[in-house]
């Protein structure tokens, strides 16, 4: 077992790091004011420079490199904040990964080159009004009528609403209840019938442009079908790669907090000495060190197991949820040595904590990876009804 980057993994770790510091932080600042998304041309940049097609093959128009190398980029960013991460996040872990796996070979070569090339975005619409965690219930209808698929209803919480120009629908597709009726269908932007709602206003992540969509009698062709009714096991496995990236944006925001709490430590000086002097202080930064450390070996674990294929539910459950409860213990510590400059927003520690309570809540709630875990212990499914 070797816990050491290869050469190849150290070049894109130390790529994607000079580019997220040099030319992000003003960006991040810049999503943060004004609650936009990452700039178009930003966007591009990324793409040109491979960020956004990692582990997607070069036929593809990516970079055809590993699991482990996209999630090493992935945190370099999300270090800097989470709206700088989201593209990244999108394209190398979130729905252009079920694009990937499970989409016909014509909508792949359509839509995956120009994700990875940065000319557009593809968002993943799950939640409802009224479903959450609960995809059986589904109630947003795709009815195949004359080789066309007209849909109706009404999304929640999708990130990049209004923004992506590529939406996976998940729906359902069959007149039958439960997972039996649901799959997935993907759409674009300007189809006709299609609208959004004003941008959701978080306490943090902001940046991500979250709202409604609206789908009233959209039509498009049978071929759009990505997964049809009965896939939903499928459509989860891929979602195991967004559970992995959701982890690695909360160990990226936990290892920054470590690094902006340690940096502040040895430069506050309080009765004569720095604050790391003090023992209190040591023991804090010990703590976050090894959440930090215990949440990286676990994605990379998770990540390195999945190999060619995706990871498991029982890997990425334990990553996500422990990296999400981590990062939260992380930026707490964080503030609390810095004191009012930890709470203050002249100093990033704030931001941070806003940030990290983002990634708990979205792709699959922290009780739900506990009810995943016990659930692979004992060998068999729980009911949540």
């Amino acid at each position: 077992m070797d816990f050491q980057l290869n050469a190849r993994q150290q070049e894109f770790q130390l790529s994607a790091r000079r580019f997220a510091q040099e030319e992000l932080p003003e960006v991040a600042r810049h999503c943060e004011r004004t609650s936009e998304p990452v700039p178009d041309d930003v966007r591009r940049r990324m793409g040109e420079l491979g960020f956004l097609g990692v582990n997607i093959p070069e036929e593809y128009g990516g970079v055809g490199a590993g699991k482990l190398d996209a999630l090493l980029v992935l945190e370099e960013f999300a270090k800097i904040s989470a709206a700088v991460a989201f593209p990244v996040f999108e394209a190398n872990c979130g729905p252009a990964q079920t694009l990937l796996y499970f989409a016909p070979e014509w909508l792949k070569k359509q839509v995956l080159p120009k994700v990875c090339a940065g000319e557009m975005m593809v968002s993943v619409s799950m939640s409802e009004p009224d479903v959450g965690t609960a995809m059986t219930d589904l109630t947003t209808r795709a009815v195949i009528k004359d080789g066309r698929i007209i849909i109706n209803g009404v999304k929640r919480w999708c990130s990049g609403a209004g923004h992506a120009q590529g939406y996976v629908l998940y729906c359902r597709l069959a007149d039958k209840p439960g997972a039996a009726g649901v799959g997935a269908v993907y759409f674009e932007k300007d189809t006709p019938g299609v609208s959004f709602g004003k941008p959701e206003q978080f306490m943090g992540a902001r940046g991500f442009h979250n709202a409604e969509i609206y789908l009233d009698d959209v039509e498009v062709p049978v071929e759009n079908i990505i997964v049809p009714a009965g896939g939903l096991k499928n459509l989860m496995r891929s979602f195991n790669m967004e559970r992995l990236g959701n982890a690695t944006c909360s160990l990226g925001i936990a290892a920054s907090a470590l690094e902006v709490a340690l940096r502040y430590t040895q430069e506050r000086t309080q009765f004569g000495k720095p604050l790391v002097d003090f023992q209190a202080v040591q023991l804090r930064l010990a703590e976050m060190k090894m959440d930090v450390e215990a949440s990286r070996l676990l994605i990379h674990r998770a990540a390195q197991n999945a190999e060619d294929g995706l990871p498991s539910l029982l890997d990425t459950s334990l990553a996500k949820c422990f990296a999400n409860e981590a990062v939260r213990r992380v930026v707490t510590h964080g503030a609390q040595v810095m004191g009012a400059c930890g709470y203050s927003t002249a100093y990033p520690m704030e931001q941070k904590m806003r940030d990290a309570w983002l990634w708990g809540i979205g792709g699959g709630h922290i009780d739900l990876q506990k009810v995943n875990i016990t659930s692979e212990l004992v060998g068999r499914r729980f009911s949540q009804r």
